[in-house]
């Protein structure tokens, strides 16, 4: 990189080799600080050899963000600068024309990040799914939505989830995958009901009958259900559709929706009054309500 007298330039593309060849070194001798310092070295050097391809220098940033942290992670603490650095990478793919590398990229930072923070991950794989859908490549966008959804679900953001999921239902109406559909409005309706907003998941299922084949299925009848007894406040047969195998077998984070859904008001059954007096007299004072009601007016009205 010096130069001088006889050496005008410098000569990035042997220091961006010679800067690899450390970075390798560093990491077999478990030095992570100076190979992450070597890997950032050579992606400048790459970067600023002009002549040399853009995707290697690219790669190189996105090396140095992802390998050298993601190996010493537990040691060294610095996953949120190792996450900045993919960003980066993807942001030069995108400016140079490689739109699904940078939303892999994304991806990936996501995946690494999701643990430590939720939010980020959440953020970043939205990200991902902007670029995929702009490149309609929706089944991809479809994946990282998905992702979004069951963190923001797990993290109690629901007024986001239920954007989210909106959203997802949408894509997958306009590729034609009804079935998913209606799985996505189970777990709207959920989500809504946490949210104890029984009027937003009663038009999330009125708004669903436009979808082919909803009306009519088990998905619809289960939900009508839900929404009945949640309106009566009917802890029963709320818990009793929830356990229902099409709420079971929902993805996790719904599921658990589903098991941990209680209605308001204390969630206790309204029993009629000639119920509870009956149940009050026992059995065989039940067995005389039918003579009691044919002599209900012998005396007389007054």
């Amino acid at each position: 990189l010096k130069t001088g007298f006889l050496k005008w330039k410098p000569d990035y593309d042997s220091a961006a080799t010679e800067y690899g060849k450390a970075a390798v070194a560093f990491k077999n001798a478990k030095q992570f600080d100076q190979a992450r310092e070597a890997c950032l070295r050579e992606a400048e050097a790459h970067e600023n050899n002009k002549a040399y391809l853009f995707f290697d220098c690219f790669s190189f940033f996105q090396e140095a963000g992802y390998t050298p942290l993601t190996v010493t992670l537990q040691e060294m603490q610095r996953l949120p600068e190792a996450v900045q650095l993919i960003e980066k990478a993807s942001m030069m793919y995108l400016e140079n024309g490689t739109p699904d590398t940078a939303a892999i990229a994304l991806e990936r930072a996501g995946k690494l990040i999701e643990n430590v923070s939720p939010e980020k991950a959440v953020q970043l794989y939205q990200q991902a799914a902007s670029v995929f859908e702009n490149e309609e490549r929706l089944r991809q966008a479809l994946e990282m939505l998905g992702k979004a959804s069951r963190l923001l679900v797990r993290g109690r953001r629901l007024d986001e989830a239920a954007l989210s999921l909106q959203k997802e239902k949408s894509i997958y109406k306009e590729i034609e995958n009804y079935p998913t559909c209606y799985k996505k409005t189970i777990a709207q309706v959920l989500v809504h009901l946490h949210r104890n907003d029984y009027v937003a998941a009663e038009r999330c299922v009125r708004e669903s009958y436009s979808i082919p084949g909803f009306n009519g299925s088990e998905d619809c009848a289960a939900l009508e259900q839900l929404l009945e007894g949640y309106d009566q406040q009917d802890q029963d047969q709320v818990s009793e559709v929830c356990n229902l195998p099409l709420f079971k077998y929902m993805d996790n984070d719904y599921a658990k929706l589903g098991l941990t859904l209680v209605v308001p008001g204390g969630g206790i059954k309204k029993k009629s009054p000639n119920a509870a007096q009956d149940k009050a007299r026992g059995p065989a004072a039940g067995g005389t309500h039918a003579d009691e009601e044919e002599d209900e007016y012998s005396g007389g009205l007054c």
